[in-house]
């Protein structure tokens, strides 16, 4: 099982044209598909395998595992 995993947390996404990323500057503020609070997405090299919600634990964020995914409801977000 010593095989490496790349782990992301996925806060939201948003699309954007690239005429206007070209523009962006310190202080700019891009808003995502998701409200304050909601659950993130926890991927492994680029699967969705669970859901958690986002806590400091010794001033580092940190994701708290709320739900484990189905292995067919993984494969379904497989793009």
């Amino acid at each position: 099982m010593s095989v490496p995993l790349q782990i992301t947390v996925e806060l939201g996404k948003a699309r954007r044209k690239i005429k206007d990323i070209v523009e962006f500057s310190p202080g700019n503020i891009i808003e995502l598909d998701r409200q304050a609070g909601d659950q993130v997405d926890i991927m492994a090299n680029g699967r969705l395998i669970a859901k958690g919600d986002v806590v400091v634990v010794d001033d580092n964020y940190s994701v708290r595992i709320t739900e484990i995914m189905k292995a067919r409801d993984s494969l379904a977000n497989v793009k």
